[in-house]
């Protein structure tokens, strides 16, 4: 997560947080069985508005993995 947030620019912006066992994926209800195809569960594409521990906006993209509502600038329209 560290050298992917470094090539984003991401340092001091974004806060970027690893789910290496799913548990936070899997609370959400975010999880995408993909043991068959990669081993292991992986996490739906999304972005959340985190406020003080909580979510207040959470955008899931509907195929799981597509850019249609999980990107920045959708996020911030959503916002203003």
């Amino acid at each position: 997560m560290g050298a992917w947030g470094e090539a984003q620019k991401a340092t001091g912006k974004v806060r970027l947080l690893a789910d290496t066992t799913a548990e936070l994926t899997k609370a959400l209800g975010l999880e995408l069985d993909l043991t068959k195809a990669l081993g292991n569960v992986r996490c739906k594409r999304f972005s959340a508005v985190i406020d003080n521990g909580v979510i207040t906006h959470l955008n899931v993209e509907p195929d799981n993995t597509g850019l249609t509502c999980s990107l920045a600038d959708p996020l911030i329209k959503q916002l203003a």
